[in-house]
């Protein structure tokens, strides 16, 4: 196997939650709040953990078990969204390093690909001053299919004018590095967050510390 070649990077794509942002905690205490308002019983955060990354319905869905109906999943996922909206920044903040890491990228075309809901990622954003860095934010409900679908990755390297191999996606989770697989990007996933990364079945090009280990193997590499 031939080791990958950062050189030829000319754009970013970011995951959010367990990548950019710790959100976990926020989460874990809205889907709790949705069991109580459901009249379930509230779970261990390490299970709840085990389910962020692929949208909040999914999460929602999960959370309640293969027994809800219909209907129910609905009223909760409302609920859910309701709850986080109103809770969101309570305890989620920038991982270390990631301001200084998307400041010293800057030069590059960066874009988020998240699988939540698009308007609370940009909100989350606004608030830590990190929006300013991305010319693209997309989340879970922005297109027909959500991570690992490589449909919003692909959308992403057409408007920015890139190769899929002239870009990497930089997220936490398995779902993140099959997501870079199916659009033919570079794949880069980080030792810390909350996703759930299988990395004998599904490795990635590259695993980081901290976001700012990216930065000198691409920045001077874009002229």
């Amino acid at each position: 196997m031939t080791a990958p070649n950062f050189s030829s990077v000319r754009a970013l794509i970011f995951d959010l939650d367990g990548t950019l942002i710790d959100s976990q905690r926020d989460l874990i205490r809205s889907v709790n709040a949705m069991l109580q308002d459901m009249g379930r019983e509230q779970l261990h955060e390490d299970t709840i953990s085990g389910y962020i990354g692929h949208g909040a319905p999914q999460l929602v869905g999960r959370a309640l078990g293969d027994n809800a109906t219909e209907a129910e999943r609905e009223r909760a996922l409302k609920f859910f969204l309701a709850y986080y909206e109103d809770h969101k920044m309570d305890s989620t903040c920038a991982y270390p390093g990631v301001p200084d890491a998307l400041e010293r990228l800057a030069a590059f075309p960066m874009a988020i690909l998240t699988n939540k809901p698009v308007r609370v990622s940009k909100r989350i954003l606004e608030e830590l001053g990190l929006a300013k860095y991305f010319r693209a934010v997309y989340g879970g409900n922005s297109f027909a299919s959500k991570k690992p679908d490589p449909l919003g990755a692909q959308t992403i390297l057409r408007e920015f004018g890139v190769a899929p191999a002239e870009a990497i996606l930089i997220g936490d989770s398995e779902v993140d590095v099959r997501t870079a697989r199916n659009a033919g990007t570079l794949a880069a996933a980080v030792n810390y967050g909350f996703g759930t990364h299988d990395r004998t079945a599904c490795p990635a090009d590259l695993y980081l510390d901290r976001l700012t280990d990216l930065v000198p193997l691409l920045v001077g590499k874009n002229s």
